[in-house]
């Protein structure tokens, strides 16, 4: 009697994989970590659609006017059924980008982030065929749907914050970042990249798994 193996999952439509850094890191560039970003955090903010309000002196931030373009997409699979490509095209790149900022500010990487080269950071958001894969009325709720996923990245985010600080010292006396740590830490990049496309991106309409594989 023979028994077949179970077929596995179809992957989840939107992956991210980190390089590890398998050599020394550099220890000044480490130590200063919080000011050698600063730079491209300001091009970061600059096209996620923040606008400074010298008046009131404080930064706006307006979903509709830049950034990930949200609430545009959704009306527009809501009552055309598509997903323009230059807008699906500005939210893969903003989201890439930002990845790699976050991926230098986590000490995953001392290469300083590229406005455009992948990089250590490989992510992968298949395009969707809106009127075959997504519901036109699902994003109106994926947003509270995927309210579980919140709470458990908001302790996440919590205890990869940690594991930087560790990883900060450990690089800091033996120039490597902790392997364990650094898993951990992607995955839970990874994790948050699955509900973006499924609640923000609108990309897929699979519910993002509770895993940090």
């Amino acid at each position: 009697m023979t028994t077949e193996a179970s077929p596995t999952p179809p992957a989840y439509p939107a992956t991210l994989v980190i390089d590890y850094p398998d050599r020394p890191l550099n220890r000044l560039t480490t130590f200063f970590r919080i000011f050698t970003v600063i730079p491209i955090a300001i091009i970061l903010v600059l096209v996620s659609g923040a606008n400074f309000d010298w008046g009131r002196m404080h930064w706006d931030w307006h979903l509709a006017a830049g950034g990930i373009l949200f609430l545009a997409t959704l009306l527009m699979i809501l009552f055309r059924q598509k997903y323009p490509r230059w807008w699906f095209d500005w939210n893969v790149a903003l989201v890439k980008f930002g990845t790699r900022v976050a991926t230098y500010i986590g000490l995953l990487t001392d290469v300083y982030p590229s406005t455009d080269e992948e990089q250590a950071v490989h992510i992968e958001i298949p395009y969707p065929d809106v009127p075959k894969d997504l519901n036109r009325w699902l994003p109106l709720v994926k947003w509270f749907l995927a309210i579980p996923h919140y709470i458990v990245l908001a302790c996440l985010i919590i205890a990869a914050f940690v594991c930087v600080v560790i990883a900060w010292f450990a690089i800091l006396f033996t120039s490597r970042y902790p392997r364990g740590l650094f898993d951990f830490v992607v995955g839970v990049s990874r994790w948050a990249l699955r509900v973006a496309a499924y609640a923000f991106l609108l990309t897929t309409d699979r519910y993002p798994l509770f895993s940090l594989d």
